[in-house]
C-alpha cells in the first residue's frame, strides 16, 4: 500500500481512528467524525433560496457528550503533518475548544491553547496520541476548573430524550460557560444571544444541569409577558413535569422546585404586600431573567426590587440586546443618552455573545431584504394652509408636520390608506397568506391600520374575520389569537397589527413580512423587531423575509451598533407600481462566503411605572393624548432613489450611476480598451460576470434606466457618454443587412429567433446552449437537431459569434 495514494477519508479510517482508540478513547461515546456545526448560510436570488456550504470538523473528541475538548483536522499524505492546523485553529476559536491536532497519517502536530504547558506546539508519532485524561486536564486548565466540586458540576450530563435533539454549537458554548462559571462561584451572568437562536432551550439545559447535579435546588424563571411564560411552559421546560409550576394571580405554593413567573405576578407595587416576599430571601438558588433588556436590571425599575430581594441567588440574564443607548424625549423632541450599560453594570460583561450576523452567516437565522417606501408627506413634511381644518371642523396649528407627528399627534387618513395599499400590493405579488406583522406607533394607530388593510384586501378579509387582527395589550380577543398567529399550522390570523406587544419574545417562525410604520428610535427595540422575522421554518417555506419600511427606520443598519446587514435595500420609485423586481430583486452572481464559489440556483417553475396599568405584560395603557385627524391630503410615493449594496455589503451612498461609472473607469482605461476586450471575447457574459464579481452589477442600473438597452450600450453610455441604441434597434439593423442569406431556411429561422431573444432579453440569453430548450426553439427541433442544422456544435457556436459581430457592428 502506498500511503500517498490514499484519500483523506482513508487516512482517517486506517491511521487516525486506530491511533485514537489505542490511546484509550471510547470510539462510540467520545469520538465523532465529520461534525457539522453550521447549517450553511441561506442565499437569496429573486424568490429562490440556496444554502451555502456547511462547516464541519473532521474529528471532535469529547470528555462527555456536548463537552468537546479537542479537534483533529486531517489531510491526505500528499500534505504535510501541519497542513490542517490553520483550519483547525479557526474552528477551535469558533467552538471554544482548547486543543487542536493536525495529521496526514504520519503523525500528529498538536497546538495547545490551554496554557497547560509552556510548549504551545509539538509533534509526536501515531503511537503517542494523548489519553482522554490528559486532554481533560488541559480542558480544565483552559476553563479554570480547579476543584473536584467544580469539575463535577462542570461535567454533569445534559438533558437528553428520545427525540435526539442536541444543542447547536453556540448553545453548547453558552451552556458550558455558564455552568462552569457558576461552578466556580460567579453570581451574576449575562448571555447575549440573537433573537431566534434558542435562548429558552439554552436556559433549560443550564437549569437542568445545575438542578440535577444539586448545585441549584430551587429556580425562578422570570419574564414580563404572558406569551413568554406560556411558550416556555409548553416548550422545553415541559420536561420538568410536576416539579414545575407557574405563579398566577399572586398565589404562592412553596412545594415546587422550578417556578415560572411574570414580574407582574410577583409585584403589587405595594412594598408591604408584594407577593414575592411570601418567599424567604434565600428561597431561590438560581434566578433566570428572560429578555432582561426590558429594564429588570435598571436601578430605577420597580422590578429591580425582586432581584435585590433574592440577591443571594445566582442571577442569569438572557437578552439579544444588552445595551440601550438612547431614549426619545417627546417634550424636548430629542434623543437623550441613558446609562448605556445598565444590564452590563448589573450582570457584568457577557459571558458569551452570539450575534444576529453570526446566526445569519451560520444559516441558523433567515436573511432579509428591505423595501423602503418614501411617501411625500414623510419626506417633505406637511403644512396645512389657512383654510385647512380637521375632521371635526377645527383649525389646525400652522406648522410643518413630519413623521415624528404622524399617527401620534396628527393622523392623515390618506397616509394610512397608502401604507395599507402598499402592504396589500406586496402580499398580492407574493402570497396573501404569508404571516405579516405591522408595527404601529400606538394601539389606536394599530386599530386604524387594521381597518385600512381590511379595505385594501377585501377578498381575503371576506374569507375569514380573523385574516387581519389587532394584537395589542388592551385587546383580549386579539391576544387570544397570538398563539394561532405564531402557530405554523394555523392559517389565521395572517396579518397582525400591533404596537409594542409583539416587539419581543414572540416566536413567529413563519413571519415573512415585517412592516415598520412606527417611529422606532431605540436600537434595542429595532433589533428585537427584526428578530420577529429571523426564525427559519423550511417545512413551511420560510427561508428569508422582507422588511417594508415607511419611516426610514432601517437607517439603523448603518449604525455600528447593528450587527447584521440586509441582503439588499430598495426604495420604491416615484409614481410607479410595485414591480416583480421590487418584490424579488435578482442578482447576477451570488458567492458562497464559506468557499468563494458561485451559488447555483435552480430555474423557477412557473416605560414602566407603578402609576400605569400593565395588562398581562403587554402594552402600557395610559391616558391617550388627543390626536388631530385630517383627510383630503395628497399622499403619494415620492422617492426616486434605489439603494443597493456594494461588493462588501455596504450601502452605496452616491448615486448608482456615478458608482457604476467610477467602477467602469477603473476597469477600462479608455473606450478603445473596452471595445477591444468586448469584441475579442467569445462570451460577453464572462465580461458581465467579471464586472459583477467586482461589485459592478449592471442589472441594478438597468432597472433604474428602465429601457431595453444592450449591456454594451449601457456601459458605453454611462462611462463615456456615447449615444445608446436599444436592443430592438440593434436587432432591426442586423435584419436589414440580409445577413442570413448564406444559411438554409431552417438555420435562418433559428438565427432570427436568437435575434428576437436578444432584443427581448439581452446578449446573455443567446450565448448558452440551454436557450435551445425553451420556446420558440423547442418548436424548431431538439437542441441536437438545431445544432446539426449548422453542421456541428463548433459551427453553431461560430454562427453565434458571427451574429454577435453583426449586432455590434454599429459602434455606440
Amino acid at each position: 500500500m502506498n500511503k500517498k495514494d490514499l484519500s483523506e477519508r482513508d487516512i482517517i479510517t486506517q491511521f487516525l481512528i486506530p491511533a485514537i482508540k489505542n490511546a484509550g478513547w471510547n470510539i462510540e461515546k467520545q469520538v465523532r467524525e465529520q461534525v457539522y456545526f453550521t447549517d450553511g448560510r441561506i442565499y437569496v436570488k429573486g424568490n429562490k433560496t440556496v444554502r451555502g456550504e456547511r462547516k464541519f470538523a473532521d474529528i471532535v473528541l469529547y470528555h462527555k457528550p456536548n463537552i468537546p475538548i479537542a479537534i483533529i483536522e486531517a489531510k491526505d499524505n500528499n500534505h504535510s503533518i501541519g497542513a490542517g492546523m490553520q483550519q483547525g485553529l479557526d474552528y477551535a476559536e469558533i467552538l471554544d475548544i482548547p486543543v487542536v491536532f493536525s495529521s496526514n497519517g504520519d503523525g500528529f502536530l498538536e497546538h495547545d491553547r490551554s496554557g497547560y504547558s509552556s510548549q504551545i506546539e509539538r509533534n509526536f508519532d501515531l503511537e503517542n496520541f494523548p489519553s482522554p485524561q490528559e486532554l481533560w486536564e488541559k480542558y480544565k486548565k483552559y476553563k479554570g476548573i480547579t476543584s473536584q466540586a467544580q469539575e463535577e458540576i462542570s461535567s454533569f450530563d445534559y438533558f437528553t430524550d428520545r427525540s435526539g435533539r442536541n444543542p447547536r454549537y453556540y448553545q453548547q458554548i453558552a451552556i458550558n460557560r455558564t455552568v462552569e462559571a457558576i461552578a466556580k462561584g460567579q453570581q451574576r451572568i449575562l448571555l447575549v444571544m440573537a433573537t431566534g437562536t434558542g435562548k429558552t432551550y439554552t436556559a433549560f439545559q443550564i437549569i437542568y444541569r445545575l438542578w440535577k447535579s444539586g448545585a441549584k435546588k430551587r429556580i425562578l424563571f422570570l419574564a414580563d409577558r404572558n406569551a413568554l411564560i406560556d411558550q416556555t411552559k409548553r416548550g422545553d421546560f415541559k420536561h420538568f413535569k410536576d416539579k414545575m409550576t407557574v405563579i398566577r394571580k399572586k398565589i404562592i405554593d412553596k412545594a415546587f422546585e422550578v417556578y415560572l413567573a411574570l414580574y407582574q405576578g410577583l409585584t403589587n407595587y405595594d412594598e408591604d404586600n408584594d407577593a414575592y416576599k411570601e418567599f424567604s430571601p434565600d428561597f431561590f438558588d438560581l434566578i433566570v431573567i428572560d429578555e432582561c433588556h426590558r429594564g429588570s436590571a435598571a436601578e430605577e425599575s420597580a422590578w429591580r426590587e425582586i432581584l435585590e430581594y433574592f440577591s443571594k441567588a445566582t442571577h442569569i440574564g438572557l437578552t439579544a440586546t444588552p445595551k440601550e443607548e438612547t431614549h426619545w424625549n417627546d417634550e424636548k423632541k430629542q434623543l437623550e443618552i441613558q446609562d448605556p450599560k445598565y444590564n452590563i453594570k448589573y450582570f457584568g460583561d457577557p459571558i458569551y455573545t452570539y450575534s444576529l450576523k453570526q446566526g445569519i452567516d451560520d444559516g441558523f437565522l433567515a436573511p432579509y431584504k428591505v423595501l423602503r417606501v418614501g411617501l411625500n408627506v414623510d419626506l417633505e413634511g406637511w403644512r396645512p394652509d389657512s383654510t385647512t381644518v380637521d375632521v371635526e371642523g377645527n383649525p389646525i396649528e400652522d406648522r410643518l408636520y413630519n413623521t415624528i407627528d404622524f399617527d401620534r399627534k396628527l393622523v392623515i387618513d390618506e397616509r394610512t390608506k397608502h401604507v395599507a395599499g402598499r402592504i396589500a400590493e406586496f402580499l398580492k405579488k407574493t402570497n396573501p397568506l404569508d404571516k405579516t406583522i405591522v408595527f404601529c406607533n400606538d394601539i389606536e394607530h394599530a386599530e386604524r391600520m387594521r381597518q385600512a388593510i381590511v379595505n385594501a384586501l377585501p377578498e381575503e378579509a371576506k374569507k375569514s374575520s380573523k385574516y387581519i387582527m389587532r394584537i395589542t395589550g388592551d385587546d383580549q380577543i386579539g391576544k387570544r389569537e397570538l398563539d394561532n398567529f405564531i402557530n405554523p399550522e394555523e392559517p389565521y390570523p395572517v396579518i397582525a397589527t400591533t404596537s409594542k406587544l409583539m416587539t419581543t419574545g414572540v416566536d413567529a417562525q413563519t413571519c415573512k413580512l415585517i412592516v415598520l410604520d412606527s417611529n422606532i428610535r431605540s436600537m434595542t427595540e429595532f433589533k428585537q423587531i427584526i428578530g420577529r422575522g429571523t426564525r427559519i421554518n423550511e417545512e413551511y417555506g420560510k427561508q428569508f423575509f422582507t422588511i417594508m419600511d415607511f419611516r426610514n427606520v432601517t437607517d439603523k443598519f448603518a449604525d455600528p451598533a447593528f450587527d447584521g446587514d440586509p441582503v439588499r435595500v430598495r426604495v420604491i420609485k416615484y409614481d410607479e407600481e410595485l414591480s416583480d423586481e421590487d418584490v424579488f430583486p435578482k442578482e447576477d452572481v451570488v458567492i458562497d462566503e464559506a468557499n468563494g464559489k458561485e451559488i447555483q440556483f435552480e430555474e423557477e417553475k412557473k416605560e414602566n411605572s407603578p402609576s400605569l396599568e400593565i395588562i398581562s405584560g403587554g402594552d402600557i395603557i395610559a391616558e391617550a393624548q388627543r390626536k388631530i385627524y385630517v383627510a383630503g391630503v395628497n399622499v403619494s410615493i415620492l422617492n426616486e432613489r434605489v439603494q443597493h449594496l456594494d461588493a462588501n455589503g455596504k450601502l452605496i451612498t452616491e448615486s448608482l450611476k456615478d458608482y457604476t461609472k467610477n467602477g467602469l473607469l477603473k476597469e477600462f482605461r479608455s473606450l478603445d480598451e473596452f471595445l477591444s476586450k468586448w469584441n475579442s471575447s467569445d462570451q460577453k457574459t464572462k465580461i458581465i460576470e467579471e464586472l459583477a464579481s467586482r461589485g459592478i452589477i449592471l442589472e441594478n442600473l438597468m432597472e433604474e434606466v428602465k429601457k431595453d438597452l444592450d449591456v454594451f450600450d449601457l456601459i458605453c453610455h454611462i462611462a463615456w457618454d456615447m449615444p445608446a441604441l436599444t436592443r430592438r434597434e440593434r436587432a432591426e439593423q442586423v435584419k436589414k443587412q440580409n445577413y442570413f442569406t448564406k444559411y438554409g431556411d431552417k438555420a435562418k429561422d433559428v438565427l432570427n429567433a436568437l435575434l428576437d431573444k436578444y432584443a427581448d432579453e439581452g446578449i446573455e440569453n443567446i450565448e448558452e446552449l440551454s436557450v435551445l430548450k425553451v420556446e420558440p426553439f423547442n418548436n424548431l427541433g431538439t437542441p441536437t437537431e438545431i445544432i446539426n442544422l449548422f453542421g456541428n456544435k463548433e459551427n453553431y457556436l461560430k454562427a453565434i459569434r458571427e451574429l454577435e459581430e453583426e449586432i455590434y457592428k454599429v459602434a455606440a
